[in-house]
């Protein structure tokens, strides 16, 4: 990969390229397709895509992990699987989400690096939070993603203070617009590039969870990524239900390697979605695997259609 993900969180590129998504969609295959598991697409006739039946959860794609693809072609490919959203892109893309009858389920602010652990790092965490949250508000997108930041040497106690501290101080801007602002928990064992984050303070759901409490407002919630879960704590299904009622966006990978949700990894995707689906949840499910087969959309494909339970 040639563009990180903290570049895709903190300013979304703006990328338009044409005619991939074409050409997929007239000779690609999915293996949800080859096993007679694909549906008919929209007004052009067959799509080689599968196109969600059941639409129990609210599917999203998050756009950094599908790199070559533009943000363009990605949201066609979305669009015709039925999906509802483009994650994590700038607002300079939100009207063509538009035009595809797609939203973005969770706008990038500030990136991972920096954050509400870290006295000194609130002033800016605010700053593009506050325009992150007045760009959601224009365009009706219901979250912001908001992160701990890495430790470099602070206690959990110094720490887990700052982040209440820090996060007060734009919910009452998150609050009056009635946009949901996000913490993600993020692994801090796997030490590859985009696969992990050693020292990133803010590994475990459960001072997530503590935070929430403190703070006590309806606009303050977790990301809570299956896969960073899986790594650092397990127990996923167990785990979401002790928290479900702090969860306000979910994402999804392959375990290990960040990749497709099949059978490479060790994360049942199936139970779990089914888990979240039974619990009443009402947020977005975001794809943020990333594919190893060259055909990013078909990859797409075989995880909605995983998660359509």
């Amino acid at each position: 990969m040639t563009t990180s993900r903290r570049q895709f969180l903190g300013t979304a590129t703006t990328a338009t390229t044409a005619g991939v998504l074409g050409a997929a969609l007239a000779g690609g295959r999915t293996a949800a397709t080859a096993r007679g598991q694909g549906n008919e697409g929209g007004a052009g006739g067959a799509s080689p895509y599968y196109r969600i039946q059941k639409g129990r959860l609210r599917q999203s794609v998050v756009h950094w992990n599908m790199n070559p693809l533009t943000v363009e072609e990605l949201a066609k490919g979305a669009a015709a699987m039925g999906m509802s959203s483009v994650e994590l892109v700038g607002p300079e893309h939100w009207p063509l989400l538009k035009s595809l009858g797609l939203t973005c389920a969770i706008a990038p602010s500030h990136g991972f690096s920096t954050g509400f652990a870290h006295q000194e790092e609130h002033a800016g965490c605010v700053e593009a939070l506050t325009k992150s949250i007045d760009a959601c508000t224009a365009h009706g997108v219901p979250g912001v993603i908001t992160f701990s930041g890495f430790r470099r040497g602070l206690d959990d106690e110094t720490a887990r203070r700052n982040m209440i501290e820090g996060l007060k101080k734009i919910l009452p801007h998150a609050e009056k617009n009635k946009v949901t602002l996000c913490v993600e928990v993020l692994n801090s064992r796997v030490n590859e590039s985009m696969k992990g984050h050693p020292d990133y303070w803010l590994d475990r759901v459960e001072p997530a969870v503590e935070i929430c409490q403190a703070i006590g407002s309806e606009r303050m919630k977790i990301l809570f990524d299956i896969y960073h879960v899986q790594i650092m704590q397990g127990d996923v299904i167990r785990r979401y239900r002790q928290c479900q009622e702090f969860v306000g966006h979910i994402h999804t990978a392959g375990n290990p390697g960040r990749g497709e949700l099949d059978d490479q990894q060790e994360i049942n995707y199936p139970p779990i979605m089914r888990a979240i689906a039974e619990s009443g949840y009402k947020g977005f499910i975001g794809q943020e695997f990333i594919p190893r087969a060259a055909d990013k959309l078909a990859a797409l494909s075989d995880a909605v259609r995983l998660c359509d339970v």
